[in-house]
């Protein structure tokens, strides 16, 4: 079996980048490579692209490039860049350059109105400089071209506008895309209920988030994509204050909850056809009309019998997941791929 390769976090590159242009700044060569050492302990040497004066003797900047190992990440290959010069005050001083973003809402770890720099790089970046120099310093972290690539992350629906994060707990990166999932939908729940959402509307992903928005007035973080992370995200609800959910998509997706399959994936759960052929023959008496597609087996029903086959599977996927997510009331809302309304189970007027 290959080993994937592991690679580094923005954090660490930012932390080495502003190493490197601290030598320059305090007179040193500059280094093509720095060591740096890991929040566990863990020692390692990265590559710096360039470190030179910017704009007179009291200014430095470096740049590393980022590299992901073998985890999918948008920003592999891209230039971190790390500007320094002495600070006003007697602590590090952050800002954020071109294409890192700044943080609106409350419930991440940065608080609103700073550069998402998270906690564990501005130590990192600190404590690298000071490897170099007891003065302390101002630290610009840019990433050129990162305003573009923001917006294939979480950051838009996480309120960090601008550009992306500068992120790492343990500086490396390890090619584990699940995991990079659960955190960003941790952090969405974090900062709903920061924002005083008590109930959230969960769905699959564009399709159902379009419809959510169509047929109920939402605030601009009460939205969660789950994707096919359905399992964790009900696992870890009760550890927030929400007073209900509304669970709203397309059958196709949806129907999977309703036996228990928490995770959506079409490579590991049942198909959605035979769950909604088994709701059809309890509420019809008679098989689902046979049809390639969850989208064609309810194009194919007559209007009256689509509405109670689509309510009553509505009622089942509601009652999963309230007993999944420990008895949090749950509404629930299906839509065909054009975003109309197929039938429903709960009460919606709170979301309405």
């Amino acid at each position: 079996m290959t080993t994937l390769r592991t690679g580094i976090t923005t954090g660490t590159c930012a932390a080495a980048a502003a190493k490197a242009a601290a030598r320059v700044l305090v007179g040193q060569a500059a280094p093509e490579r720095v060591e740096l050492t890991l929040p566990d302990g863990q020692a390692i040497e990265v590559p710096i692209r360039y470190a030179r004066l910017a704009g007179g003797a009291d200014r430095a900047v470096a740049a590393v490039r980022k590299d992901a190992g073998d985890d999918p990440d948008v920003t592999d290959g891209m230039d971190v860049v790390v500007t320094v010069w002495p600070a006003s005050g007697s602590e590090t001083e952050f800002f954020g350059g071109e294409g890192v973003g700044t943080v609106t809402k409350p419930g991440l770890q940065v608080p609103p109105g700073r550069p998402a720099i998270n906690p564990v790089p501005r130590r990192m970046i600190a404590a690298a400089i000071g490897e170099v120099t007891s003065r302390p310093l101002a630290v610009e972290v840019a990433i050129p071209g990162g305003r573009v690539i923001a917006a294939r992350t979480f950051n838009p629906r996480l309120g960090i506008v601008g550009g992306l994060s500068i992120l790492g707990t343990t500086g490396i990166v390890r090619p584990y895309l699940r995991k990079a999932v659960e955190d960003s939908l941790k952090c969405s729940l974090d900062v709903a209920a920061a924002c005083g959402v008590r109930r959230p509307v969960l769905v699959p992903g564009h399709i159902g988030a379009k419809a959510a928005r169509s047929h109920f007035t939402l605030g601009d973080v009460q939205l969660i994509e789950v994707g096919n992370e359905w399992g964790y995200v009900l696992d870890i609800l009760h550890a927030y204050p929400f007073a209900a959910i509304l669970v709203a998509g397309h059958p196709g997706k949806l129907a999977k909850l309703a036996a228990g399959d928490w995770d959506t994936h079409s490579a590991r759960s049942r198909s959605a056809s035979g769950i909604i052929d088994g709701v059809c023959r309890a509420c019809l008496g008679q098989p689902a009309p046979l049809r390639p597609t969850v989208e064609g087996v309810f194009s194919a029903f007559e209007p009256p019998d689509r509405a109670r086959v689509a309510d009553a599977l509505a009622a089942r996927i509601g009652a999963a997941v309230s007993r999944k997510a420990g008895g949090i009331p749950v509404a629930a809302f299906l839509s065909n791929m054009a975003g109309e309304a197929l039938g429903s189970d709960g009460d919606l007027s709170p979301w309405r």
